[in-house]
């Protein structure tokens, strides 16, 4: 079992999604109800603690994504990362981030000559790039429908063509 303080990604294996499931419906009802009762955590020893908020809907959340075969990590909002860490968070090189960060699309501090970027920095940044990919594919949408090119496989149009 990995260490609470380590921060490697942390995946379910196949044989191990089913009874996370369990748990994710287990906590959904828990979470219907958390107003009028507070979940516990109980040790086979029966002791117990009270689940604070916070500590439950972020368990919710972490069991959610393993349910989902997502791999989940938790990073605190004022970690500062390396280029390298940031690139690999947004899926690009480390020269492409490099660039972001020179245009002054991310903000960034230099210790020594190494850059380091604050965690909550870079999901704004994603945050910002997921939406204006989500507002250029709609516009490609709604173009594609006003031309009826919408929802038609080439064969069909092919087809039509003839």
């Amino acid at each position: 079992m990995p260490s609470v303080l380590a921060r490697d990604p942390i995946t379910a294996t196949e044989q191990e999604r089913p009874n996370i499931a369990k748990v994710e419906d287990f906590l959904t009802r828990l979470d219907n109800e958390y107003n009028s009762s507070c979940p516990r955590l109980m040790s086979s020893t029966g002791e117990e603690v009270e689940l604070p908020e916070p500590v439950f809907h972020l368990l919710r959340q972490m069991v959610h994504d393993l349910a989902q075969g997502n791999s989940v990590t938790i990073v605190p909002l004022h970690k500062e990362l390396t280029t390298q860490e940031a690139a690999d968070i947004l899926n690009i090189s480390r020269q492409y981030l490099v660039e972001l960060l020179e245009a002054g699309d991310i903000p960034f501090t230099l210790v020594g000559t190494h850059r380091r970027i604050r965690f909550s920095d870079l999901m704004d940044y994603k945050e910002r790039r997921d939406a204006r990919r989500r507002e250029g594919l709609s516009r490609l949408a709604k173009k594609s429908q006003k031309l009826g090119l919408y929802g038609k496989s080439s064969k069909a149009t092919e087809c039509e063509s003839r």
